[in-house]
């Protein structure tokens, strides 16, 4: 599936070399009521910069309403309040909207706002973007066309530089936000609204069923409930959201468990839908396998721990050799990912030879691989149905902060995950050690890539223990 998404890709950029006509996607007499969605949660740091970019937008006032969906407790109630005020008194039109009790987090804080929202067209920016003044110039033409439900644009990354962890992750999120999310919109295949970033149809929202808070991806669901009733979704791979990316390895981590956890979630719930539904082959196909990607870690995870054992059964069992050089096949998925990502982010290393790409590529795969054991578990606890606090992604913004912010969100003492990734990285370090002494060089590049992805993990751990 992600060789397919990546030749589709190839295929569009070839095709938009050379195509020299220029589309019409400007937006000449504004007619449609905006309501933009701001949902925030004790975000101190970035609460401002966000009202501030989105009343800054380039569209008519009395056509625009902003809603401050703030549930937060802390000192960003008095920040967002005077904000509101600020910005009331230029004539916007924009208030913040509080519940009484938090319930259903951020898909509770969409719905309640969307009862009282006042646009046809809902736009959506989490608390750590800075949106364009453009963003619904370059939107809305697409939106406005009669079967488009919603329309999402790319992530930028404001922080991108600001250490390994975040240039790792950026290095991640651009195959999703090129190959993935592109290429599944060109072929009409079924992709997922980001959670922020985008903009809806008020009424595809309430043809999906609305915002449902059962699962930890509430984007993910409703896209999946807004596609099967029928509406379209357009990605706009050229219309670039600002945002930062989080730069400890807790924040970090609490991102992906809330992903995968939920992702895992969406699948159990949609999955017996999806398989009834009257949709073309390719692209049931393709949905099942959007909607499964997160298994994939359990699948690196256990074939790294019996990875360990077969260290010994090649060098004892030299019979078993044949059908390991047969099982050599499955090489092909590693060059298929690295086809796959060079393509994605080849405009990042312009200027620099093949081995800067080869660099970067080899830490992504080794800090996804030493997160596969810690998605595995938010796999197996979403998929079974385990109740798990909702943890939130803290936002820092470090460019204008700079250590405060972690200060602010810091915990003193280690973690369990510590620990384990500790031990894990003993295990894998000594696994390739062993296989330098033994000669066994066919797992020396697995073992020591999970081994550098512990040791990152590591690390940065120590970093953020150190600055706070």
């Amino acid at each position: 599936m992600q060789l397919h998404l990546t030749t589709a890709y190839i295929r569009y950029k070839k095709k938009k070399n050379q195509d020299t006509t220029t589309g019409d996607n400007e937006l000449i007499s504004p007619d449609k009521i905006v309501t933009i969605q701001l949902p925030m949660f004790n975000e101190p740091f970035v609460a401002e910069r966000l009202i501030d970019a989105v009343c800054n937008m380039e569209y008519p006032k009395h056509l625009l309403e902003i809603q401050v969906l703030d549930d937060s407790n802390d000192k960003t109630v008095d920040i967002v309040d005077m904000a509101v005020a600020r910005w009331q008194k230029k004539g916007v039109d924009i208030k913040a909207i509080r519940r009484a009790e938090r319930s259903g987090f951020k898909a509770g804080a969409l719905k309640f706002g969307l009862a009282h929202a006042k646009g046809e067209y809902i736009a959506i920016f989490d608390a750590d973007f800075v949106p364009s003044k453009d963003f619904l110039q370059k939107t809305i033409p697409v939106l406005n066309r009669p079967e488009i439900g919603m329309v999402q644009t790319r992530w930028g990354h404001t922080n991108r530089h600001y250490s390994l962890l975040t240039q790792t992750q950026a290095f991640w999120l651009e195959n999703h936000f090129r190959i993935e999310q592109t290429s599944r919109s060109n072929m009409g295949l079924f992709f997922n609204f980001n959670g922020t970033a985008g903009i809806w149809k008020k009424q595809a929202i309430l043809d999906g069923g609305n915002w449902q808070s059962d699962t930890l991806t509430e984007d993910l669901d409703l896209s999946y409930r807004s596609l099967l009733s029928g509406w379209k979704f357009v990605y706009l791979e050229d219309v670039i959201s600002p945002a930062e990316l989080p730069p400890t390895v807790n924040a970090f981590k609490s991102q992906q468990y809330r992903w995968t956890k939920g992702g895992a979630e969406v699948s159990k719930k949609l999955l017996p839908k999806l398989f009834k539904a009257h949709i073309p082959f390719t692209v049931k196909i393709h949905a099942i396998g959007h909607l499964l990607n997160s298994f994939v870690y359990l699948s690196v995870s256990l074939v790294a721990l019996l990875s360990i054992p077969l260290l010994f059964i090649k060098d004892f069992s030299p019979s078993l050799y044949a059908t390991f050089t047969i099982l050599s096949v499955f090489f092909l998925n590693f060059i298929i990912l690295t086809i796959s990502y060079y393509t994605a982010t080849k405009e990042y290393f312009i200027g620099s030879n093949f081995f800067s790409f080869l660099k970067s590529f080899h830490l992504h795969l080794s800090l996804s691989s030493a997160m596969s054991f810690f998605n595995s578990n938010a796999v197996l606890h979403g998929f079974f149905g385990k109740k798990t606090p909702f943890v939130r992604t803290p936002k820092y913004n470090t460019e204008a902060t700079g250590n405060i912010a972690l200060r602010f969100f810091s915990q003193q003492a280690l973690s369990k995950d510590f620990y384990i990734t500790l031990l894990l990285f003993a295990v894998f370090f000594m696994a390739a050690i062993y296989g330098i002494f033994s000669a066994n060089w066919s797992f020396i590049l697995f073992h020591s890539t999970l081994a550098i992805g512990f040791f990152m993990l590591l690390t940065q751990h120590n970093k953020k223990t150190k600055s706070c």
